[in-house]
C-alpha cells in the first residue's frame, strides 16, 4: 500500500523541519508519520483552479483544497491510503476520491462538523459512502457522526491523543518577576472577557499569547477596555515556552463549544509543568479535571475563576500537585510520540483490512 498525508493549509515544511532541528520550534508530527509510512505529503497550494472550485468552497473547505482533491482523484488508486488532517481538506478529497470501486481508502480527522455547513456537506457530497474511517478527539463529534450518518462503531474512531512536542515544550527556570503571572493563549473560542473580570482586581500580571496569521479576533474575545495589568500579543515559539515557564498559573477560558477548543494551549502548559485552570467541557477536558490534573471552572463564571486563581496562588502545594499530575499524563499519554504511534497503527490497520478484502 502507498500512503498519503493531506494538509488543509500550506506550510514551508522544510523551514519548519529546520527550525525544529535547531530547537527554534516544535516538531511537526507530519514528518515522523511520513517517515514511518514512507508517505507523500500533499498541500493545497499549487494547483490550477476551476470555477467549480469556487462554488464548492461555499459549502466546505477552500478552493485550493478542492483543486488538490481534483488532482488526487486522477492519481489515487486502490493501492493508496490517504489521511486528511481535518475536514476542510478531508471532505473535498472524500467527495472526489472516496467511495469508488478499487479507489483509495480515505481517512479524515474531524474537528467540528456538527454545524450547518458541516451537516450540509456530509449529506450533499454523500460522505457516508466516501470516507472509510472518521477519526476525532471529541466524544460529541463521534456521537454526532454515528447518529447523523448512521455509522457502525468501526467507522468512527475516538482518538483522544494530542501531538504536543514534549522535547520542545518542557519545564524551564522562570525569570524574575515583581508579582505573580497569569498566562493564557489562543484565539479559538477564547473568553478573555471573563479572565479579565476575574483578574482586574488582583495583584497579578496577565499575559496572553493571542495573535495568529490565520484566525481573526472574534468581537467577543476581548473586552473593549483592557486593564493595565493585562497585555496580549504575538510570541514566537521560544518566547511562548518561556512565557509558560514564567507563569504561576495558566488559564484557558473558553466559551461553550462542541469541539474542545483550547487543547493545544492546555497540553503545552502541562508539558511545561504548570498548574492549569480551564473552562469545564466534556471529553478530554472533563477527564483531566476528574483526574485532578487540571482545575475546572464553569463557563462565564468570573467569580469562580477569581476564587480558583486565589486558591492556587494561596496554596502553592495544590498548584504543584496539579502541575505534577498533568505533567505525568502528558509524558505518559498526551504527546507526539504516542500520537504518531497510534495514528500509524490506525492507518496500517486500514491497509491490512484492504489487503484481506482483496484476497477474499
Amino acid at each position: 500500500m502507498a500512503y498519503h498525508l493531506a494538509l488543509s493549509s500550506c506550510f514551508d515544511l522544510e523551514h519548519i523541519k529546520q527550525d525544529a532541528q535547531v530547537g527554534k520550534s516544535p516538531a511537526h508530527v507530519i514528518f515522523e508519520i511520513s517517515r514511518l509510512l514512507n508517505a507523500k505529503i500533499h498541500q493545497p497550494c499549487k494547483y490550477f483552479l476551476l470555477p467549480v472550485d469556487l462554488v464548492r468552497e461555499k459549502i466546505i473547505g477552500c478552493r485550493h483544497s478542492w483543486a488538490l482533491a481534483r488532482q488526487l482523484s486522477i492519481r489515487l488508486t486502490g493501492d493508496d491510503v490517504i489521511f486528511c488532517t481535518d475536514e476542510n481538506v478531508g471532505l473535498p478529497i472524500a467527495a472526489l476520491c472516496g467511495g469508488r470501486e478499487k479507489g483509495a481508502k480515505v481517512v479524515v480527522f474531524i474537528h467540528n462538523l456538527n454545524r450547518p455547513r458541516g451537516r450540509l456537506a456530509l449529506k450533499l457530497f454523500g460522505i457516508r459512502k466516501r470516507v472509510d474511517l472518521f477519526m476525532t478527539a471529541n466524544q460529541e463529534q463521534a456521537d454526532f457522526l454515528r447518529d447523523y450518518l448512521d455509522l457502525p462503531e468501526n467507522r468512527v474512531c475516538l482518538f483522544p491523543y494530542q501531538p504536543t512536542d514534549i522535547s520542545f515544550f518542557t519545564p524551564k527556570a522562570s525569570k524574575d518577576k515583581l508579582r505573580p503571572v497569569i498566562v493564557s493563549g489562543g484565539l479559538e473560542q477564547r473568553d478573555y472577557r471573563t479572565l479579565v473580570r476575574a483578574t482586574e482586581s488582583l495583584n497579578v500580571d496577565v499575559k496572553i499569547c493571542a495573535a495568529s496569521p490565520t484566525k481573526t479576533v472574534d468581537s467577543r474575545t476581548f473586552p473593549k477596555v483592557i486593564p493595565a495589568n493585562v497585555s496580549y500579543g504575538y510570541y514566537d515559539w521560544k518566547s511562548l515556552v518561556q512565557l509558560y515557564c514564567d507563569a504561576d498559573i495558566v488559564v484557558v477560558p473558553l466559551y461553550p463549544n462542541n469541539f474542545q477548543a483550547g487543547l493545544s494551549t492546555l497540553f503545552e502548559a502541562l508539558a511545561c509543568r504548570k498548574p492549569v485552570i480551564i473552562t469545564r467541557a466534556s471529553g478530554i477536558i472533563q477527564e483531566l479535571i476528574d483526574a485532578k490534573a487540571v482545575l475546572g471552572v464553569n463557563p462565564n463564571d468570573s467569580e469562580g475563576l477569581n476564587q480558583a486563581i486565589n486558591s492556587l496562588l494561596g496554596n502553592p502545594k495544590q498548584g504543584e500537585a496539579l502541575a505534577a499530575k498533568g505533567y505525568q499524563l502528558v509524558i505518559e499519554q498526551y504527546n507526539h510520540h504516542v500520537y504518531v504511534k497510534a495514528l500509524v497503527e490506525q492507518l496500517t490497520n486500514i491497509s491490512i483490512a484492504r489487503c484481506l478484502m482483496a484476497k477474499s
